[in-house]
């Protein structure tokens, strides 16, 4: 079976819009074109301009499409509900007028749980208060990427308050199908001990979106001995290109295909954006992998 593949901004280490170190945005498209791609996630908020007519014809000179937008905050911090609400408002705007569908909804990393990455029995969870905060505030991001005609879907994340298999299944108990879709990344299911092929056939009722990474496990292991947190893991090379990691590529065509997925599929490697330099050659060597592996 033949997916759409696009790449996103975090493979060139952007995880945020006002880090010094980041590459230009015009590189980042120019490098996801040359790597063979047709489609990027727009990135962190403010990453790419948030002008829809300079955006879209960056897209038209690149020959690309934006796949998805993504919302990366505090999701349980009242203080920041506000300030992410109208993030969300401006981002949607932006997404519908590029012709965008999807908002990917992340609870970013945060210093208490980054250091409890992979670590399921030892990493604390919410309390009541501030997980209820945090459904609220997807719920309202939902709804207003509704009335955009745009669909959200959660990402359960390394580093954040939803990552482990029972958060995953708490929030989808508490936030219907009609409001939120889930994505699923491989990567981040490996991390938190979940086996990614199984996982996605056991989501497939809710599951609307896939990304692709693939984890050195021997890194793995050592930012979790050590409890480097998420970010030095990455910047460690714990993410690598696809194929050259533990998760099983095999397993996870023949999941998507036995749950008849037909979505796109979006490669991420995540890195300290000091070494951006080494991304162009890392996801030709994962876009190579999956033509090899059958899905494109």
């Amino acid at each position: 079976m033949s997916y759409s593949i696009a790449c996103a901004p975090c493979c060139w280490g952007v995880e945020s819009s006002d880090n010094p170190h980041n590459p230009n945005w015009m590189t980042v498209l120019s490098e996801a074109r040359l790597g063979g791609f047709t489609g990027t996630e727009l990135g962190p908020y403010g990453f790419l301009p948030l002008d829809a007519d300079t955006v879209n014809t960056a897209l038209y000179v690149k020959e690309l499409e934006i796949c998805a937008g993504t919302i990366f905050e505090p999701l349980s911090e009242s203080g920041n509900y506000e300030d992410i609400i109208n993030k969300t408002k401006r981002l949607c705007g932006l997404l519908q007028k590029i012709g965008c569908e999807k908002l990917v909804v992340i609870d970013c990393v945060n210093d208490i749980r980054s250091r409890y990455a992979g670590m399921p029995e030892q990493a604390p969870r919410l309390d009541a208060v501030r997980w209820a905060q945090m459904m609220g505030t997807i719920r309202d991001i939902a709804e207003i990427a509704k009335r955009h005609d745009i669909r959200a879907v959660v990402h359960p994340h390394a580093g954040g308050y939803i990552e482990y298999r029972d958060e995953i299944d708490r929030m989808l108990d508490d936030l219907s199908a009609d409001e939120v879709g889930l994505c699923l990344d491989t990567g981040h299911l490996y991390y938190a001990t979940m086996d990614p092929a199984k996982s996605l056939v056991e989501y497939a009722d809710r599951l609307e979106y896939v990304h692709f990474k693939d984890v050195n496990q021997q890194r793995l292991q050592q930012a979790i001995e050590k409890q480097v947190g998420f970010w030095q893991a990455c910047a460690d090379g714990v993410m690598c290109p696809l194929g050259e990691g533990a998760v099983n590529y095999d397993q996870v065509a023949q999941a998507l295909e036995s749950i008849g997925y037909h979505g796109w599929i979006t490669i991420e490697q995540e890195r300290d954006p000091r070494h951006s330099d080494t991304t162009l050659p890392d996801i030709k060597k994962s876009r190579q992998f999956l033509v090899e592996k059958g899905f494109i």
